[in-house]
């Protein structure tokens, strides 16, 4: 994850390296420079008051492992803990406004951030029960510890 995270970056940086070589009145530099502070801005990786390519070089790690769903979804409370989090994610238990997202290291943008929910479809967020539940449900709630499920086997 960490490798995956600091090659992005790199390219990142190395883009904003070759757009401050050019002349400020550039046409490129205007335009690809912007495109890609836009891009920092929206994904929350730069402030609205960061709008300038010395900045995107300033970028780090830990920036963007901040963005990250998994992270995201550890923060909000949703998850106990990062490991929860992950699996939560890959579990298909979060939702991102109304798509579900199976994926720890999607970036979260700035507008999608309040929208990270739980999916209606699971059980968290107010859907069917889990299997466990149904099965508790379907043998009268489950009376014993443990003992009657060894009896049943018999």
């Amino acid at each position: 994850e960490v490798w995956r995270v600091n090659f992005a970056l790199a390219k990142i940086r190395t883009a904003a390296r070759t757009l401050l070589t050019l002349d400020e009145k550039s046409e490129q530099r205007m335009f690809q420079g912007d495109a890609l502070l836009r891009r920092m801005i929206r994904l929350g990786l730069l402030l609205e008051s960061e709008k300038k390519l010395d900045y995107v070089l300033g970028l780090t790690t830990a920036k963007i492992m901040e963005r990250r769903l998994q992270t995201k979804v550890f923060k909000l409370g949703l998850a106990k803990s990062i490991h929860r989090a992950r699996t939560l994610i890959r579990q298909r238990h979060i939702r991102v406004g109304k798509q579900i997202c199976d994926i720890p290291s999607f970036l979260v943008r700035l507008d999608s951030e309040k929208h990270i929910d739980f999916a209606l479809t699971s059980p968290f967020g107010g859907g069917r029960p889990g299997r466990v539940r149904r099965k508790k449900a379907a043998s009268g709630g489950g009376k014993g510890d443990g003992a009657t499920a060894a009896d049943d086997e018999d």
